[in-house]
């Protein structure tokens, strides 16, 4: 038996009319137009509206009617009316569809300059692909943009477009486009210099008056050059006879990255899940993750006898691949596959998970971890990730004030 289709898809050939209308937005036009096309009983193919600063464009694509030099005078009278341009042009046929490559660019800059945004969409153009939409997802703290591109090349727009971003001060993601897009559901974050300013460990060293000597391992643990087990047990030793209650002490002084919150609040009510998993230390990071409602936990613990700090950790260190297999446990705990997981970091010590998972996110981070990671993110405001999931910051806000 051979199967039919579901749907059947309509003739190409047929006569359609394209209704545009332009001016000053203001409350009845849409009702108005679509009221004098609703007379002819006519079929509604496409419609598209955008408002920017006031001014309304709106797009329709109808069915023809056999009077269409009808209809478009009377449209003409009502564009008199209105005090609006309406343009009718009759044609054949729907929209064309998008070519194959789907993919999705977000652009965010502080602030975004026209010479950069105007850059972006050159090298797009370059690459021989089509815009096809451009929206807004954020105008404050940063300005953010989504561009749906069709006819690319995923990986080849993403190396093309991060040289250009480098070039005019932008960040820009490029991600593979279509459904699985927005299935993201577990968030893995770093915790030091990531979720929380600054490094616990530093924090905790300057207690013992060794923080500069603990600051340059450090940061060259974080830019590769140090293997990172070994540059644990150096820094821990620098904390051996600390009393267990600095710990404390740091937690209270510890602040988050800028819109922490933000992130971990709107995504948990789209039912996403979240993890960290740091070099750090379970004694911080188990408060961090009860104070924010995070899921899952994997952190370095310090030992601690007679109420001080030993100077050395009790356990496996989670270190590089470590926190890669963390992400595939904490995956495998919430039944998400890799392919919809997130992960978020700045160091090289990230750079395994950020390979694992299904988008890697670069924060903030070295230059080894940018060049690596699937995009990169230099503002300080960690819910610009919201962004590139396709959320906006009207919807942020929007649900903020219903609760």
């Amino acid at each position: 038996m051979t199967a039919q289709p579901e749907h059947e898809t309509p003739p190409l050939d047929r006569p359609t009319l394209l209704v545009t209308l332009t001016g000053a937005d203001r409350p009845g036009l849409t009702s108005a137009v679509l009221s004098t096309i609703a007379t002819r009983g006519l079929e509604v193919i496409d419609a598209e509206q955008v408002v920017l600063r006031g001014r309304l464009v709106l797009g329709v694509l109808l069915s023809a009617p056999r009077d269409h030099k009808q209809l478009k005078k009377e449209l003409k009278e009502l564009a008199e009316q209105l005090d609006v341009e309406i343009d009718v042009k009759k044609g054949v046929g729907d929209n064309e569809p998008r070519r194959k490559g789907r993919t999705q660019v977000t652009v965010i800059g502080a602030p975004l300059t026209s010479q950069g945004f105007a850059a972006i969409a050159g090298r797009i153009a370059d690459t021989g692909a089509n815009i096809d939409r451009i929206s807004r997802m954020a105008r404050y703290p940063v300005t953010a943009v989504e561009i749906a591109v069709s006819g690319a090349n995923t990986d080849a727009l993403r190396t093309v477009l991060a040289l250009e971003g480098v070039r005019q001060g932008l960040d820009v993601a490029v991600q593979a486009g279509g459904l699985y897009r927005r299935a993201k559901r577990l968030i893995v974050m770093d915790v030091d210099s990531t979720l929380i300013q600054g490094e616990v460990i530093e924090m905790l060293a300057a207690h013992a008056g060794r923080e500069a000597e603990v600051a340059e391992v450090t940061e060259r643990a974080m830019r590769g050059e140090l293997e990172f087990a070994e540059s644990l047990h150096h820094r821990v030793a620098a904390l051996e006879g600390l009393p267990a209650s600095t710990l404390d002490d740091v937690y209270a002084a510890i602040q988050l990255a800028p819109g922490a919150r933000t992130l971990v609040r709107t995504l948990k009510r789209l039912g996403y899940q979240f993890a960290i998993v740091s070099g750090g230390f379970s004694q911080i990071t188990d408060k961090i993750a009860a104070d924010l409602g995070i899921d899952y936990s994997a952190a370095n613990e310090l030992e601690i006898v007679d109420g001080k700090l030993t100077g050395k950790v009790i356990g496996q260190v989670v270190d590089r691949p470590g926190k890669a297999v963390a992400l595939r446990r904490f995956a495998e705990s919430s039944r998400t596959p890799l392919s919809q997981t997130v992960a978020i970091g700045d160091g090289a010590n990230d750079l395994d998970m950020l390979a694992a998972a299904g988008l890697g996110v670069a924060f903030n981070a070295k230059p080894v971890v940018r060049a690596a990671a699937d995009t990169h993110l230099s503002v300080p405001y960690l819910d610009t990730i919201l962004y590139l999931l396709g959320i906006s910051r009207e919807e942020v806000e929007a649900a903020d004030n219903l609760s």
